[in-house]
């Protein structure tokens, strides 16, 4: 892959020299965010000057590790003392845990499209592409791991595919070598709900309305069974279900935060992915839960008969189905202690 740069500063040699060229306000002992910007010949759009946005936390010159999540996911794991707001990732980020950024160097992104300024299809290709050129621009020889989570997983995947020298293994969790058909169905109710808000003058009450369908398929009927079984009430003369409240709350949150096309971007990123998982060379952890709605525990177990030796199931039983990389932290960090120290696939 022929990348041609436009860095912010000179190009460094290691994580160390690139501090010594950011501006004091984005860089402390351990932390730092910058910018760079590429010219990627994308897999649908064509060649684009893309910028990719990075955050670091960890020593310099500890084992690098990239972690990515969901389409909402970004740069930010973690609060800290250079950058105390509340990350994506806090309950899995920290002192005693297997991402312990006193122990390694921990690299994410915010995801290309994900300012909302590409409106362009976009593959998780494109994705692993911006990944290998911003590794070789931070002079990241190699990533310990990469540790992805739902879409996070799919770059992952095609990572390990495209560009096998950058990562000696892979924690793929929830996100599997292709998106399931009855998910993909899903999605696509979910980005015509953002249609017809745009048609009515009322994009972000689609984007909202899309998101709460999310909610649905992201957590699980028993979740919902214990958390909102209670009787409907009756209010200004229309019927009003339990749960409605948590799904109004999720949806305004995320129209908060989220431009609607990085939303439709990045939802329709997941519905291209595709990979041949037999051509994968790297050492790989797939963690499946049960009763995922998007990802399937038969699709997991087809991503791991088709990586062969490289790679070892592991499956969790939660009753927050997709997003039980979110809520269930202990047990997600316990996979990543061993998948980390080498024994969560075959060398």
């Amino acid at each position: 892959m022929n990348f041609a740069t436009t860095a912010l500063h000179a190009v460094p040699a290691d994580a160390t020299a690139i501090e010594a060229l950011l501006p004091d306000d984005v860089v402390s002992a351990q932390s730092l965010r910058g910018e760079w910007t590429t010219d990627l010949s994308m897999r649908h759009a064509g060649a684009r000057r893309l910028l990719v946005r990075y955050e670091l936390q960890g020593p310099a010159g500890a084992p690098v590790v990239l972690v990515a999540g969901g389409i909402s996911a970004h740069r930010h794991l973690r609060g800290n003392d250079a950058f105390p707001e509340k990350g994506w990732l806090n309950e899995l980020v920290g002192t005693g845990r297997a991402l312990d950024p006193a122990q390694r160097r921990l690299l994410a992104i915010d995801y290309l499209g994900a300012d909302g300024r590409l409106d362009a299809p976009i593959d998780t290709a494109d994705q692993a592409d911006a990944i290998a050129g911003l590794l070789q621009h931070l002079g990241i020889g190699q990533l310990q791991a990469f540790v992805g989570y739902s879409y996070g997983a799919l770059v992952g995947l095609q990572l390990a595919l495209r560009h096998p020298p950058c990562l000696q293994r892979l924690v793929a969790v929830s996100g599997a070598h292709r998106p399931h058909p009855f998910a993909s169905a899903w999605r696509a109710l979910q980005r015509k709900a953002v249609t017809l808000g745009a048609l009515q003058c009322a994009e972000t009450q689609g984007l909202s309305l899309a998101r709460q369908f999310a909610m649905l398929s992201y957590r699980t009927p028993e979740e919902f069974e214990e958390r909102f079984d209670a009787p409907p009430e009756i209010i200004n003369g229309r019927v009003r279900c339990a749960a409605e409240d948590y799904l109004d709350a999720a949806g305004a949150q995320y129209v908060a935060r989220t431009p609607v096309t990085a939303y439709v971007r990045l939802s329709e990123s997941i519905d291209l992915h595709r990979v041949d998982a037999s051509q994968i060379r790297v050492p790989t952890t797939v963690v499946a839960v049960e009763g995922d709605r998007l990802v399937p525990l038969s699709d997991s177990v087809a991503l791991v008969e088709a990586l062969g030796t490289l790679g070892t199931l592991r499956v969790l039983r939660s009753p927050y189905g997709h997003d039980a990389f979110l809520k269930e932290p202990d047990r997600i960090d316990a996979i990543l202690v061993t998948a980390l120290r080498g024994n969560g696939a075959n060398p």
